[in-house]
């Protein structure tokens, strides 16, 4: 938060670089080397964090999974309005399987399938695609190698 209000006390300087005096002088004395000794801080602290970082990505799965499915809903709600419905009513379709979820601890893919205002705009198909895990995960070896490389 310093080094980005810091960014703004120097923008404020900019309409007046044509008039250089000490009031300028004065803020960038301040906010330059603030700036720089805390962003030097916070890298040091990122590439620590980034060191020691473990990974577990199963518990991680099973955390997604630990909202039965409740995750893959916005998918869902986008595929039933490219069958055009409405937006409102996909929602309201789609919210009315999630509450049943928390309610009833079930599994909302198997709600959805059995949901016949749904299945009359999906294919069983089309439903299992929405709750595909590798789709969400498709350009993640595009984003390793961007980051690594």
């Amino acid at each position: 938060r310093v080094v980005r209000s810091n960014s703004l006390a120097a923008l404020e300087n900019i309409p007046l670089w044509h008039e250089r005096d000490i009031s300028h002088s004065s803020v960038e004395r301040i906010i330059l080397p603030d700036s720089t000794m805390l962003v030097d801080f916070m890298l040091n602290r990122i590439i620590g964090l980034i060191d020691d970082l473990q990974v577990y990505p199963e518990n991680m799965l099973n955390n997604l999974y630990r909202t039965h499915g409740l995750i893959f809903s916005q998918g869902l709600l986008l595929a039933i309005t490219r069958k055009g419905v409405s937006r409102e009513h996909a929602y309201e379709m789609v919210q009315r399987n999630a509450m049943r979820v928390w309610k009833e601890n079930a599994d909302f893919r198997c709600l959805i399938l059995q949901d016949e205002v749904i299945m009359k705009h999906l294919t069983k198909d089309e439903v299992e695609e929405c709750f595909d895990i590798n789709w969400h995960l498709r350009y993640r070896d595009e984003i390793f190698q961007r980051v690594f490389e």
